[in-house]
């Protein structure tokens, strides 16, 4: 007979918080969190601002995936909301309020390449033609600190549907938005603009592989990348690049933002490996976002189960960074 294990992050149906009862909880904590909210720079009114005013507001929050759930906490909103990598605003972390300059409607997004098509579309239709879920996923940031996230969008599987690659196109490169006059950071004239990574069309439509419109239960804050971003659980997340505003099929492997500034530390595959040290720390452990607690660090950020395959046979390549 033949018994299937489930993931470690899967956990038994019993131990799930009904959708209700965490929503509610939501709302409640909202409620009484207003003065938290102020002292942690805003994020939080300017997340319910956005959302106030964005066209998709009506879709959240999305049902709940729950095959895709969590054996930690969810990070509190108010810290994920104000400690946000977004070079495009500034290098430090603290760019919460910064990013509000960035204009998310219109919203064009290109797809071109080797697709059978090329065509560009407005945000707005591309959701309307997405069915929208909610996922509970893990973030590692290969600076060593994480956070867990209730994610809302689509699989991007459903984007290549859309998008109708090529058979021969081996590669999905995603590139942000260029506007130095709208984003202060990308005026610094030595990054390599706009923000561009890539994924093999393989990584592309594993089934974790999540483009993001929301989090906790409202359109996404422009702070997280609004009003589309990319999320891997598995791998590190300057992988999740965020405004996308272009996706182009190649059979080449390009080199990415990161591998441009820094090709001795940041890999092509960026894949979260405890045993694979930063040239300056050790990526053995991680600290929980909200807390100084530091936990270990798990192979694939704890999903090997579902991503291990997708690197069989590659022995010779830098995998994870």
């Amino acid at each position: 007979m033949l018994i299937k294990k489930p993931p470690a992050w899967r956990m038994p149906e019993r131990e799930a918080t009904p959708e209700a009862v965490f929503y509610n909880r939501r709302r409640f904590l909202n409620s009484i969190a207003g003065g938290a909210a102020l002292l942690a720079g805003g994020a939080l009114v300017s997340g319910a601002r956005a959302a106030a005013g964005d066209p998709s507001a009506g879709r959240y929050p999305a049902p709940r995936n729950l095959r895709f759930r969590l054996d930690r906490e969810l990070t509190d909103e108010a810290d994920a909301g104000t400690y946000n990598n977004f070079y495009e605003f500034g290098s430090h972390k603290r760019i919460s309020e910064a990013a509000q300059a960035l204009q998310i409607r219109p919203w064009t997004v290109t797809f071109d390449g080797m697709v059978e098509q090329p065509r560009s579309v407005g945000i707005d239709s591309l959701l309307q033609a997405m069915q929208l879920e909610e996922r509970l996923y893990r973030f590692r940031c290969v600076e060593a600190w994480s956070m867990a996230v209730p994610w809302t969008g689509f699989p991007m599987r459903a984007l290549l549907d859309f998008a109708r690659p090529l058979s021969s196109a081996k590669y999905v490169v995603m590139q942000t938005f260029n506007d130095a006059k709208m984003a202060s950071g990308q005026k610094q004239f030595w990054y390599p603009w706009p923000y561009t990574e890539c994924l093999t069309i393989a990584e592309a439509a594993n089934e974790l592989t999540f483009l993001v419109t929301g989090v906790y239960g409202k359109p996404l804050p422009k702070q997280f990348g609004a009003p589309l971003r990319l999320a891997t659980p598995w791998k590190y997340g300057f992988k999740s690049v965020k405004s996308i505003v272009r996706f182009q099929f190649t059979d080449q492997r390009p080199v990415t933002f990161w591998e441009k500034i820094q090709p001795q530390e940041y890999g092509f595959w960026a894949n979260v490996n405890p045993k694979v040290a930063h040239p300056r720390w050790s990526q053995a452990e991680e600290r929980v976002l909200g807390s100084d607690n530091k936990v270990p660090t798990l192979m694939y950020n704890g999903y090997a189960e579902q991503v291990a395959g997708l690197y069989t046979g590659m022995a010779g390549e830098k995998l994870f960074m």
